[in-house]
C-alpha cells in the first residue's frame, strides 16, 4: 500500500490468468506514481509466469484517472505523465493478451488504460470520460494514438476536444468497448482463460504485428515538437487553475496563457 493508501492486488492463478486490481478508494481508484510504478513491475514480471492478464479496478470504479493532488511539475528532463505513459507503452507491447474489466468510470489516465490493454469488457455502469482541455494539459501523444486507432480521428477529436462523457452503450458503439454486459466480471475473466489456451508464441508474435501496423509514423522532429508543447501546457496558468478548479470542484477560468 502506497502512503496515499493505494495498493494493488497481484493474484497469479492457475489456468494462467494474471488478475491485477487497483484500489484507492479515497481517490476514486486514481492512479499515482507509486501505484504505476507496481503496475508495471507487475506486467514486467507477467510474461514468465502467465498466458493472459486481467485489469480492473476495486469497488464500482476502474479509475478515476491521475491522482491530481500528486501530479509534480514539468522540469527540463521529465514530464509529469511520463512514466505513466511508458507503463501504458509497456501494457499495449506486452507479448500477452490483456483485457480491461471497466466495472464503472474510466476517466482521463483510466480511459488511457482501459485503451491500452486489447480487449475491453464493460459493466453497464461503465463511463468514459477524456477530460486534458478543461484541464489546461495537452494529452500524450500515445493516448491521442491510441483513442484515433479505435474510435477514429473525428471521434477522438470529440472525446479530448469537448470531455464529452461515454455511457457504457455509447462506448460499444464507438468500439471503446468490445462487450457490455451485466456479468462483465464473468465474461472477461472467460475471455482471459480462452486467451490464455492460445500458442503463446502465436499470440507474441501476432500483437507485435499488429502494434507494428499501428505505429504512428512521426519523425523525431515532430514528436519534440509535442513533447515541448506539452511540456509548456504544463507549466501555464491554465494548467494551474484547470488543477485548481478540479480540485475545488468549480469550472475552470481559462485565459489561454
Amino acid at each position: 500500500m502506497t502512503a496515499s493508501g493505494a495498493s494493488l492486488a497481484v493474484e497469479w492463478g492457475e489456468d494462467g490468468v494474471l488478475v491485477l486490481r487497483w484500489s484507492n478508494p479515497a481517490r476514486r481508484n486514481a492512479l499515482d506514481d507509486a501505484l504505476v510504478a507496481r503496475l508495471d513491475e507487475a506486467l514486467s514480471e507477467a510474461p514468465s509466469r502467465a498466458r493472459a492478464v486481467l485489469l480492473s479496478g476495486e469497488g464500482s470504479v476502474f479509475c478515476s484517472g491521475y491522482d491530481l493532488h500528486g501530479l509534480a511539475a514539468p522540469t527540463a528532463e521529465r514530464l509529469p505523465d511520463d512514466a505513466l505513459m511508458a507503463c501504458l507503452e509497456r501494457l499495449e507491447t506486452l507479448p500477452l493478451p490483456t483485457v480491461a474489466l471497466v466495472n464503472g468510470a474510466a476517466f482521463g489516465a483510466g480511459f488511457d488504460l482501459a485503451m491500452a490493454c486489447d480487449f475491453r469488457v464493460g459493466l453497464e455502469t461503465a463511463l468514459f470520460c477524456m477530460p486534458p482541455a478543461r484541464l489546461g494539459i495537452v494529452y500524450a501523444m500515445a493516448g491521442l494514438s491510441r483513442a484515433t486507432r479505435l474510435v477514429g480521428l473525428s471521434r477522438a477529436k470529440m472525446l479530448f476536444l469537448s470531455g464529452r462523457r461515454l455511457d457504457a452503450r455509447e462506448a460499444l458503439a464507438w468500439g471503446l468497448l468490445d462487450e457490455c454486459s451485466a456479468e462483465a466480471d464473468r465474461r472477461a475473466m472467460e475471455l482471459c482463460r480462452t486467451l490464455a489456451q492460445q500458442a503463446p508464441l502465436a499470440v507474441a508474435g501476432m500483437k507485435e504485428g499488429f502494434h507494428l501496423l499501428a505505429r504512428p509514423a512521426l519523425s523525431e522532429e515532430a514528436s519534440r515538437r509535442m513533447r515541448d508543447t506539452r511540456a509548456r501546457a504544463f507549466a501555464s496558468e491554465d494548467a494551474r487553475e484547470g488543477k485548481a478548479a478540479f480540485l475545488e470542484k468549480r469550472p475552470p477560468r481559462f485565459h489561454g496563457r
